[in-house]
């Protein structure tokens, strides 16, 4: 009685193990073809681009601009203040030289605060504005090429000068491979450039 219960066991096993492989070949790949993954270096399309090149030249042809203007109000301060020698203090005169050189001196002041500022902002509306044509040309290609994802991939530039750049380039940069993807970054450059003078100055 005993072998005839093991028999069938072992035949019901069988049967089970026979149905599962049978059930495990029908169901379809669950994994799928691979996604196509895409990266631009957001950083080297933005410096690389024809119209960041002659935006370069005209930002530092107006910083100079800037600088000349400075060393004018502080070399005509001076003049003033040497001028002022010459004159009694309780003349009318002198009074009227010293007014000249307190207001050079209060220009001067304004623009060494204001030209900073200025220059900071030329640059932050500039970078913005590529940065929204790269976002658009990224999606372009990405929906070309049937691209699900694209990453932004940065390379490091070692050694960093300052600590704070190491702090940013730790929590910024998360593409740390990407071997295999497809990198955009050419593309995204050369479609910048046929719109060069689109993007102006």
């Amino acid at each position: 009685m005993k072998f005839k219960m093991m028999v069938l066991s072992c035949l019901a096993g069988a049967i089970i193990l026979a149905t599962g492989y049978e059930y495990l070949q029908a169901q379809p790949n669950v994994t799928g073809p691979a996604l196509k993954i895409g990266v631009v270096s957001v950083h080297t399309a933005l410096r690389n681009c024809q119209a960041t090149k002659k935006f370069t030249q005209g930002l530092k042809a107006e910083q100079e601009k800037m600088i000349l203007e400075e060393d004018t109000l502080t070399k005509e301060g001076k003049a003033l203040a040497d001028s002022l020698k010459a004159y009694k203090p309780d003349s009318s005169e002198y009074m009227k030289q010293l007014q000249e050189m307190v207001r050079k001196q209060s220009e001067l002041k304004a623009l060494q605060e204001i030209n900073p500022r200025r220059s900071t902002l030329i640059q932050m509306q500039w970078t913005q504005k590529v940065y929204k044509e790269i976002l658009r040309i990224t999606k372009e290609l990405a929906a070309e090429k049937g691209l699900v994802l694209v990453l932004g991939a940065e390379e490091p530039e070692f050694p960093f000068q300052r600590y704070d750049e190491l702090v940013m380039t730790l929590s910024t940069h998360k593409v740390l491979y990407n071997n295999g993807c497809v990198d955009l970054t050419i593309e995204v450059i050369a479609r910048l450039d046929k719109m060069q003078s689109q993007l102006g100055m």
